[in-house]
């Protein structure tokens, strides 16, 4: 079986500006053979998952996570927004059958009022804000307005003229529902919930998105996207997207409701026309994300604030309907396989396959031969890596030929720093992961 993913994720209650971010996952149920409750809180308790998104409130689920102490996002499904939003004892009624009778067992640190509502339900935006107040006014009658949040996500679709981020503004067509549901989110110290996807922004863009700015990869500096009114540069488009939020939010008066992702991710397949949902850059994304929020850079407009993010998700959903890049979003497949192995160090706490010694650096099998010749020059000189077993007739001269040598020294190298992410770059020829290159 193919080692696991261990997702240390940071323990804590609520998000604000001024605590620690943290990562969640999503979890899904659009599988031919979704696993039991009791499995999927396994595989949640197996890899330190921390946090985590139901899209309903689901009993068997709920139960499962009891006395877990993983923090749960509860979701009310658009389905059944309209009921909730046109009668407040039904808003009622689902609070108790659905928080009250699992709380405090059952970590409900927030309930999600449906999911980018506004774009796939229109006609239930009248009664949304009606559907958010209910809730909380239930929430209020069982004394646990304090202990969870209500709030709703929104899709960064609805913020127009998104970049410059400076500049940016919510389609005006929705205000009627939005300063109502900021004024709440303002007046309940709760959050914005945004879902927010670089993959789509970078296929719609025709070209004007490269995937190096999508991937959270290094970019040159005159690559980097400024944005002409405050000539702050974006490394990434996620950061841009949040700082756009931000402003749109600005634009309405509002400055100072913080902002979590609870969407995000990238797809691991796709169609022939969807060339870049590949493994490489699915795990390219999720890495660099995880990395990016652990570390608590926030975002150029925000630095240093939290950006918790949910990663879209925990499963691979094969029944989801549309194009295949819709049954490939996951972390794991449903017997509990991972998709692929995340490359994680460097970003805090240790977010890899093993917590103390099991990560490894090791020479691109793509990479320039000159390239890696000239990286294991530097690692057997001003590296002061000792290269003699290298040499031939030692134990680790076979086999001769430079990626094996250059993986030789790259990781006795990347040991010796500590396993920083910094010491196993190599000018971009060596990598992280988790498979032992020893024989």
């Amino acid at each position: 079986m193919a080692l696991l993913i261990l997702l240390l994720l940071l323990a804590v209650s609520q998000t604000t500006a001024s605590e620690d971010p943290y990562i969640g996952v999503n979890i899904g149920t659009d599988l031919s053979d979704m696993p039991h409750p009791t499995q999927v809180v396994a595989l949640l308790k197996a890899q330190r998952i921390q946090h985590v998104r139901l899209y309903n409130a689901d009993q068997g689920m709920l139960v499962a996570l009891a006395k877990t102490g993983i923090r749960v996002m509860v979701s009310i499904p658009n389905e059944e927004l309209l009921g909730i939003g046109q009668s407040n004892s039904t808003a009622a009624n689902w609070v108790s059958r659905n928080i009250v009778a699992h709380y405090p067992a059952t970590n409900i640190t927030s309930i999600s009022v449906g999911s980018d509502v506004l774009t796939t339900l229109p006609n239930a935006g009248p009664v949304l804000v009606n559907a958010i107040k209910f809730v909380h006014s239930a929430l209020v009658a069982s004394h646990l307005d304090k202990q969870i949040k209500v709030s709703l996500p929104i899709s960064s679709s609805i913020i127009l003229d998104s970049f410059p981020p400076s500049q940016a503004f919510f389609n005006m067509s929705w205000n009627p529902v939005l300063v109502p549901l900021l004024n709440f989110l303002q007046s309940t110290d709760s959050f914005l919930m945004l879902n927010a996807y670089p993959y789509y922004d970078y296929r719609q863009s025709n070209g004007a998105i490269s995937l190096d700015y999508a991937l959270f990869k290094p970019l040159a500096r005159n690559k980097e996207a400024v944005d002409a009114n405050t000539l702050v540069h974006y490394t990434n488009v996620f950061d841009a997207i949040v700082d756009a939020t931000y402003s749109a939010m600005a634009f309405l008066n509002f400055t100072n409701i913080p902002v979590i992702v609870t969407e995000t991710g990238w797809p691991s397949k796709g169609d022939s026309n969807e060339p870049d949902a590949t493994l490489e850059n699915a795990n390219t994304y999720n890495s660099n994300l995880i990395r990016h929020v652990m570390n608590k850079t926030g975002t150029p407009k925000n630095p240093g604030v939290a950006v918790s993010t949910y990663i879209y998700e925990l499963y691979n959903e094969d029944m989801k309907p549309g194009p295949l890049s819709e049954k490939h979003w996951g972390l794991f497949e449903a017997n509990g396989d991972p998709v692929y192995i995340l490359r994680l160090t460097g970003s805090g706490s240790l977010l890899s396959n093993d917590t103390t010694n099991q990560t490894y650096c090791t020479a691109k099998d793509d990479a320039d031969p000159k390239m890696l010749q000239a990286a294991l020059d530097w690692a057997c000189g001003p590296g002061k890596v000792d290269c003699s077993p290298l040499l031939q007739g030692k134990p680790c001269y076979e086999p001769d030929n430079v990626i094996a040598h250059a993986t030789y020294a790259f990781n006795t190298y990347y040991h010796r720093m500590g396993k920083t992410s910094d010491a196993c770059d190599f000018n971009g020829v060596a990598d992280i992961t988790t498979t032992d290159p020893s024989n």
